[in-house]
């Protein structure tokens, strides 16, 4: 995963990074209903994991994002060029391991590497990461659970990878199949602004899927 340092001399969000990487607890998080229907017709008709599948638009529409690709880095600030995602895959005996997923590639590819990198987390995996860690995303579910709000641990500090969450989805009073969706990001990297952005990017992702 490839990444350029920011210029901090010239970046309009310089005294904003300092402010808020001063704080003891710089995370921002929003939760939004994100109407999931069609995603769920797509996962039928190709006969796929919607975790699979979600993590894939999620990935996606965070790409798209400039900020949320950022991390805090040697003191600066690091943009990669595209982030992978490091999930949990659920095993038999309750507890769980982490799975490192790409998302540069088409649906075909993705599904199949997907679907092959789970099976080996599965059989061998462990709460050790297998990627470069700070070029990633964080991403975890809670499909037992209709949310409202939900907070996560961080390490604290500098540390800056995002964290995206989602909860089961129920249908609302006109059928249409409604998930929560959290995102928590560094506010020395992040603001509103960008948030809003990456749920504008999940609903571009879901309007385009190709059945």
């Amino acid at each position: 995963m490839n990444y350029r340092m920011i210029d901090l001399e010239n970046d309009p969000r310089r005294a904003h990074f300092e402010y808020f990487r001063s704080l003891q607890n710089p995370m921002m998080g929003v939760t939004v209903n994100v109407d999931v229907t069609a995603l769920r017709e797509f996962c039928r008709a190709r006969g796929c994991s919607f975790y699979l599948a979600f993590m894939h638009v999620a990935a996606r529409a965070a790409n798209a994002v400039p900020e949320l690709r950022r991390r805090i880095h040697g003191g600066g600030i690091a943009e990669y060029d595209a982030c992978g995602t490091s999930h949990v895959e659920l095993l038999e005996n309750g507890t769980y391991v982490y799975c490192t997923l790409f998302h540069d590639m088409g649906w075909d590819e993705y599904l199949s590497c997907a679907e092959a990198a789970r099976r080996r987390s599965r059989e061998g995996g462990s709460i050790e990461e297998d990627a470069d860690v700070e070029g990633l995303y964080f991403v975890t579910s809670l499909p037992w659970l209709h949310y409202v709000q939900l907070i996560q641990p961080t390490a604290g500090g500098d540390e800056s990878n995002p964290r995206i969450s989602w909860g089961r989805f129920e249908a609302d009073h006109r059928g249409r199949l409604m998930m929560p969706v959290t995102l928590m990001a560094h506010h020395a990297l992040v603001d509103g602004l960008q948030a809003a952005r990456f749920y504008e990017n999940i609903d571009a992702e879901l309007a385009a899927l190709q059945f």
